[in-house]
């Protein structure tokens, strides 16, 4: 994989606005439309996202910037879409590459995609990418994290501020809960940042490649109780573990667990490690 590398910018080329204005389509603003105008740079986040010769399933393939490089790269493309006014374009711009066997444009909702269908029919590697709607981040992020275990790699081009949550370490101001789920499953970089600049229409944010390689064995299971400690060590982060967790374990229990996992209760939940969560998720769930 390539070395972080320095803020990209876009291009003087127009891509995007061509492709709609040939299909007379408008970005939408309420998919959180915002298309790669550089292919250039699209062809360097394809390399970071997507192993060479992998199965890949595309997450929003917009106007097929990204999507282009994938099958250049990869054997097969499963490319999804929702917006019915994008698929007609992406058919005729992508056509030979639909006919080559090399790319399916499939119209449906990524968060109600069956992922897992179309991962198990795939030999390795495999891989799930995407430039992810603003809106929908949250959301297609627990996913990836459902799908680790499915995949070699996942990659997203995602808001800046998100992408620092997804790496942060422990203890830092932006590590959290997303930061512990994705860590669990993932071991997770940021290889580029992408300027607001490189984007029609140009958003209001930068942001930033963010690519998931699974761990060989998770660091926790994403049970209930995992996610409830989790989420409750950060619900209100000025809180020490005894108040945060003494919702989810009554003060006996809560006191023997974080004995058994070495946990001080009197740490905050942003100080804590992956597994240290994971320790104290055994500890709580053990008889």
């Amino acid at each position: 994989m390539k070395k972080p590398s320095e803020p990209a910018a876009a291009s003087s080329g127009d891509n995007a606005r061509a492709v709609l204005a040939r299909h007379a389509v408008v970005p939408k603003r309420h998919f959180s439309q915002n298309f790669l105008l550089d292919r250039g740079l699209c062809r360097r986040i394809a390399e970071y996202v997507a192993p060479e010769g992998a199965f890949v399933i595309e997450v929003g393939a917009g106007l097929g910037a990204l999507t282009e490089p994938l099958v250049e790269r990869c054997r097969e493309v499963v490319a999804i879409e929702r917006d019915r006014d994008l698929v007609p374009a992406l058919t005729a711009e992508l056509g030979p590459s639909i006919h080559a066997g090399r790319l399916r444009i499939v119209e449906a909702d990524a968060k109600s995609f069956d992922y897992e269908s179309e991962l198990d029919r795939a030999a390795p590697p495999r891989a799930v990418v995407g430039n992810l709607p603003y809106h929908l981040s949250g959301a297609l992020l627990e996913t990836f994290v459902r799908l680790a275990p499915r995949l070699e790699r996942a990659g997203a081009l995602i808001q800046l501020e998100v992408a620092a949550r997804l790496v942060a370490p422990a203890g830092s101001d932006d590590y959290g809960a997303l930061s512990v789920f994705t860590q669990a499953a993932y071991r997770v970089t940021r290889p580029l940042v992408v300027r607001r600049g490189a984007f029609f229409p140009q958003p209001g944010v930068d942001s930033a490649v963010v690519v998931f390689e699974p761990l060989p064995t998770p660091l926790a299971e994403e049970t209930p109780r995992f996610r409830e400690l989790v989420k409750a060590a950060f619900s209100q982060r000025r809180k020490k573990l005894k108040n945060a967790w003494s919702r989810v374990l009554a003060a006996p229990e809560l006191a023997r667990a974080a004995e058994r996992a070495g946990i001080d209760l009197d740490r905050r939940g942003e100080t804590l490690s992956v597994t240290e969560f994971a320790r104290m998720t055994a500890e709580a769930d053990a008889p």
